[in-house]
């Protein structure tokens, strides 16, 4: 049986095919890397909304560009996403063969680069938005006061209705074809590759020794521009890829504090940790016996224990939770600042004011 399940862990030496945990593991780092920059800029914008609220505003759109340079730059160098890379993968065109497969410092044809950043940047920033507009829609379902006209109602509570079944069909599309890929009926772990024309792949000797050369390798070949316009466009390239190096250093630098961030404030973690650092619960106060001599107290529930009359007003301690008239209670407390029954120290703004039903 182990040796029947032993291509789920370890590829062969004539496959360069990746495990389940590999590829699951680099699909898991740009789902982590989202929520913890977001809680990042959230914290940036409650401390100066003025200077950083519009990154919390436009995060998405934001996000979305900034993953777009990230991804661009390494698909068109390493052939890979950011977390593929991070993982030492790289993306196979479809219908390559083992002898004419491209080293992964060429990059991705235009095709399937694009292609790659469709699936890779677009298709999430586009399932966040209908996530939201889900959520608002609920929200407005649920709790406006000016309903819509009849047809547009029906249409988005169809669309309610319908979205939880869709998106579990989804979910299970992917499962599916995860289960596929560890029983080794499938070459993509992933619908998203098979739709960019891509599979995944290790990283080769012969690939690291390119990519490690490649900068070098680069900057002697490189020659000045001949034209205006061709020092602009070396320039704005130098620029956009200056900053999408930048970007990927500083993720690839940041990438397991920024998952340690996402594990700290997730909600598993947050119910753990307060758990552990919640303080014990303070005991009820001690409640004297109605049917004792206690001369506090009185027998009758509804008199007052201050002037020993029928209740007028009830009014409550917050601090002990004993009724009173709100005239005899008030003047004790500012006088004592104190619980008459328990002696709890207590202010004016203890006092609670008690509706019954009748008024």
């Amino acid at each position: 049986m182990a040796e029947h399940g032993a291509h789920i862990t370890t590829a062969s030496v004539a496959d360069d095919q990746p495990s389940i945990f590999e590829v699951v593991a680099q699909d898991s780092l740009m789902t982590a890397v989202r929520p913890a920059l977001q809680h990042v800029v959230k914290v940036l914008a409650e401390s100066n909304p003025t200077h950083y609220g519009f990154l919390w505003r436009w995060f998405d759109e934001i996000f979305t560009l900034l993953d777009l340079l990230v991804q661009q730059h390494y698909l068109s160098r390493t052939s890979a996403s950011f977390s593929e890379n991070f993982y030492g993968l790289k993306r196979i065109v479809m219908g390559d063969t083992h002898k004419s497969q491209r080293l992964a410092s060429a990059g991705l044809p235009k095709k399937q680069l694009w292609k790659s950043i469709m699936v890779l940047v677009l298709l999430p920033y586009l399932k966040v938005k209908l996530e939201k507009l889900v959520s608002s829609l609920r929200e407005e379902d649920e709790y406006s006061i000016h309903p819509p006209s009849s047809r547009w109602k029906r249409f988005y509570r169809a669309f309610l209705a319908a979205y939880p079944f869709v998106n579990m069909a989804w979910e299970g599309w992917f499962l599916v074809q995860q289960l596929r890929y560890i029983l080794g009926k499938a070459q993509h772990h992933s619908p998203l590759l098979r739709l960019a024309g891509v599979r995944l792949g290790r990283l080769t000797v012969q690939d690291i020794q390119a990519l490690e050369h490649k900068p070098a390798k680069a900057s002697m070949m490189q020659q000045p521009a001949r034209s205006v316009s061709e020092k602009m466009k070396s320039a704005l390239k130098k620029a956009v890829g200056g900053v999408a190096l930048s970007l990927s250093t500083g993720l690839s630098v940041g990438v397991f504090f920024l998952q340690f961030l996402d594990w700290w404030y997730s909600s598993e973690n947050q119910e753990t940790i307060k758990s552990l650092t919640a303080l014990p619960t303070p005991p009820p106060p001690v409640h004297l016996d109605y049917n004792s001599d206690s001369p506090l107290l009185p027998k009758m529930k509804t008199v007052c224990p201050l002037c020993r009359k029928t209740r007028v007003n009830d009014t409550v301690l917050a601090t002990s939770g004993y009724v009173f008239c709100y005239r005899c209670v008030f003047h004790y407390v500012r006088s004592h600042q104190a619980c008459p029954i328990t002696g709890y120290p207590t202010e004016v703004q203890h006092l609670i004011k008690l509706y019954s039903p009748e008024n």
